[in-house]
């Protein structure tokens, strides 16, 4: 089968991630490559999703698509992430929106084109922003605990980046779980994360409605 629909990342742990996410909220990925819905692949980098030229391999040089999604993460500067991704595209598709829509964008073309800048397409921070809003209900005590303590490692030389201090934060508050130290696909297929939060369930509309499933 020829696959039509094509979804861009930007690494390995999104690539885990993202269909966990799906089949959790009723949508079947399917096991094997060529049984999945959608093509899911990483390109390594948000420097490799935000090259104009390898976005217009990706759109240009497949035979068949009729589908493309770019999951991106916004980082420190979401209105600058934006900018940069929508540049990429321009040239492909020169009306595409100034200001990307809290829902994600969803935009016609010859390629369909959808957009979700993670967390939620307005906010500072990446995928492990967004999953905080998959904690259980009733954890708030503890997810507090984990956030001090990163905080206050931090403070006693713990050298991971500022900028990283969300990844820190959950795998923080995954260690503690039981099983202690799941991988973050683990922990949304045992359900130690819950995915079928209101937030989760915007970003399943954008996807649904892109990919049409």
């Amino acid at each position: 089968m020829v696959q039509t629909k094509l979804l861009l990342v930007e690494g390995e742990e999104d690539k885990r991630v993202i269909p966990q996410l799906v089949e959790a909220n009723g949508v079947k990925w399917g096991e094997k490559k060529e049984e999945w819905i959608v093509e899911i692949k990483p390109l390594g980098s948000v420097e490799k999703l935000l090259d104009k030229e390898e976005i217009n391999i990706q759109i240009k040089t497949r035979e068949n698509l009729k589908i493309i999604g770019i999951i991106l993460d916004a980082d420190d500067c979401p209105a600058d992430r934006w900018q940069s991704i929508r540049n990429c595209l321009i040239e492909i598709y020169p009306d595409i929106p100034q200001q990307l829509p809290a829902t994600g964008l969803i935009h016609p073309g010859e390629v369909k084109l959808g957009i979700w800048m993670m967390p939620d397409n307005q906010q500072r921070g990446m995928l492990e922003t967004f999953l905080q809003v998959l904690l259980p209900e009733g954890g708030e005590a503890l997810w507090d605990f984990s956030q001090q303590s990163c905080q206050q490692a931090k403070a006693q030389g713990a050298c991971f980046k500022d900028c990283h201090s969300d990844k820190a934060k959950i795998h923080t508050w995954l260690a503690w779980q039981n099983p202690p130290g799941r991988q973050i696909h683990q922990a949304i297929m045992e359900r130690i994360l819950s995915p079928a939060s209101p937030q989760a369930a915007v970003f399943m509309q954008w996807f649904r409605k892109l990919f049409e499933v």
